[in-house]
C-alpha cells in the first residue's frame, strides 16, 4: 500500500466518568454532520494514538484526561476517505471540570438513543453491554 493510500489515523477519546460519556453533535457542513461523536481527531505524524486522543480531547473540550487503554482499532471507509480509528478509553483527571466545545455528559445506557457514525458501532455495543465496567 502506498503511503498516500494509508488511512489517516484518527484517535478517539472515549471519556467516561461515573457511567457518563463525553459526546457532542457534529456541526453542519462537517463530514458526518448531525451525527454524535466522542472527542478526537487526526494524530500528528509519529504521534501515538493514546497521546493524540489525550491532546485532541484537551483541544476540543478543555478537559485534561489520561488514556487508560485501547478499546479497539479498526479501518473504516467513509465517502470522504479511508480512516484508521483508534478508540482510546480515557479518564478525567479533574472530574469537577466542565467540558467546552459543545460536549456534554450523557449516561452510557442512553448512548443507543444517539446517532453515531457507523464506525462507532463496535465501541457503542461494548458500552451498552456493560463491557467497560
Amino acid at each position: 500500500m502506498a503511503e498516500s493510500d494509508t488511512p489517516h489515523l484518527i484517535a478517539i477519546a472515549v471519556v467516561e466518568h461515573d457511567g457518563r460519556y463525553l459526546i457532542r453533535r457534529r456541526p453542519e457542513g462537517a463530514p458526518l454532520a448531525g451525527y454524535w461523536e466522542f472527542p478526537g481527531g487526526k494524530a500528528l505524524s509519529g504521534e501515538p494514538a493514546e497521546a493524540a486522543a489525550v491532546r485532541e480531547c484537551l483541544e476540543e473540550t478543555g478537559l485534561v484526561v489520561r488514556a487508560v487503554g485501547r478499546l479497539v482499532e479498526l479501518d473504516h471507509q467513509y465517502d470522504h476517505g479511508a480512516l484508521r480509528l483508534s478508540f482510546e478509553r480515557c479518564a478525567c483527571v479533574d472530574s469537577a471540570a466542565k467540558p467546552a466545545g459543545g460536549f456534554e455528559w450523557v449516561d452510557g445506557s442512553a448512548l443507543g438513543d444517539y446517532r453515531f457514525p457507523p464506525a462507532n458501532e463496535t465501541v457503542l455495543r461494548l458500552i451498552l453491554s456493560g463491557g467497560l465496567r
